[in-house]
């Protein structure tokens, strides 16, 4: 895998600090965070013209030649100007799962309107006994009038509350843990039987709860394909939020250093302080080695078979290393650092939720040891 990026990744990731520079100053998004759907329709569209919705999948799955690598340099921008509006819901779990759905008109025509913005999509999957879990699915799916009805809830859906259309993971047969007998189906936000409770997490990004009471839906895929697309869709999530909390360590760590250099005590600025210089170095550290584990999880997704482990091990690491460094920026700010109108704070709240999504420490050490095989201890 070469590790340079192209000339076109460097493009990709210079219009996504110009975006910022020009459009997405703190002030801004604080604007758009307190708007009615808590991000920018405007913006959206400007991402669609942009080609970003495509960057990160390939042509003959109707983007725009790219892969995974591109989607981390995206997201490691996004991490840097915390950008709420739901490119992770509709770009990457949703359009990735439908790349991985078998060919087919339909599938198509929805990932053409994924990558043209025309309708905004999001993956309906986690529920709340089984977050992260890729086979955890208590929602039922029943055949009815030549389509099928669905019945469940789901929990914590990004863009839930502002798609327009949603892709549900639902059980066709089998017990709640299984991992035959899934489905993969599409459903309209405005579809009879689906209700949405909204609410902010503590990045101040939307998501919502949906209760489904036959709700009716259209199959897009069954068995095998179904697992493999839910799959692929948690696989690209897992890298996409390891880079943007990349970006938001490597933001926070320089936008602390600067503060050092002016804050002054007793006369001299903070940053001259050999204990304040340590803690930057360890701030540097751990955020050049969330770098080398984000590496391992490109290598690991574009093998010719992923590897979940090294996936869950840069998961693991990378949320622990962001949240010691966004922490310790709020510390070495002094109480400015909490305050809602400094930047800094929000980098904390962000690696929080960033540590919940897409599977917790705790799922992912399960999942690395579950996939790991021990040599025994010789007698």
């Amino acid at each position: 895998m070469d590790l340079t990026h192209t000339s076109e990744q460097t493009a990709l990731a210079d219009s996504v600090a110009r975006f910022a520079e020009r459009s997405y100053q703190f002030n801004q998004r604080r604007a758009i965070v307190d708007g009615p759907e808590g991000f920018s329709r405007e913006h959206m569209a400007t991402f669609a013209e942009l080609g970003w919705f495509g960057a990160g999948l390939g042509e003959a799955q109707g983007g725009f030649g790219g892969s995974a690598v591109e989607t981390s340099v995206l997201f490691e921008g996004f991490g840097r100007m915390l950008l709420v509006e739901p490119l992770l819901a509709h770009a990457v779990l949703a359009v990735q799962a439908l790349a991985a759905l078998p060919a087919s008109g339909d599938r198509d025509a929805l990932v053409e309107q994924a990558v043209m913005g025309s309708a905004l999509l999001t993956l309906a999957h986690d529920e709340i006994e089984g977050w992260g879990a890729l086979d955890w699915i208590g929602t039922r799916a029943e055949a009815a009038g030549g389509g099928y009805r669905l019945s469940g809830a789901k929990s914590r859906v990004l863009a839930g509350e502002s798609a327009d259309r949603l892709i549900v993971s639902a059980r066709l047969s089998g017990a709640i843990d299984e991992a035959d007998g899934i489905g993969l189906f599409l459903m309209d936000a405005s579809a009879e039987g689906l209700a949405r409770r909204p609410y902010r997490l503590v990045d101040g990004s939307r998501v919502a709860d949906l209760t489904l009471d036959g709700a009716p839906a259209t199959l897009l895929a069954e068995g095998e394909a179904a697992r493999t697309a839910l799959a692929n869709a948690t696989r690209h999530g897992i890298v996409a939020i390891c880079a943007e909390a990349i970006g938001a360590m490597d933001a926070a760590l320089w936008q602390t250093r600067d503060f050092l250099k002016t804050r002054k005590q007793f006369g001299t600025p903070l940053g001259t302080f050999q204990a304040l210089q340590h803690r930057m170095a360890d701030m540097l550290i751990e955020t050049e080695l969330s770098r080398s584990m984000l590496l391992q999880a490109l290598a690991a997704l574009e093998a010719d078979e992923p590897d979940d482990r090294a996936l869950s091990a840069a998961k693991i690491a990378i949320t622990r290393s962001a949240l010691f460094v966004t922490g310790q920026a709020i510390q070495l700010h002094g109480g400015i650092g909490m305050t809602e109108e400094l930047m800094v704070g929000h980098f904390y709240k962000r690696a929080l939720v960033i540590a919940s999504l897409l599977g917790d420490a705790d799922h992912h050490f399960d999942r690395y040891l579950a996939a790991t095989t021990f040599d025994p201890i010789p007698a």
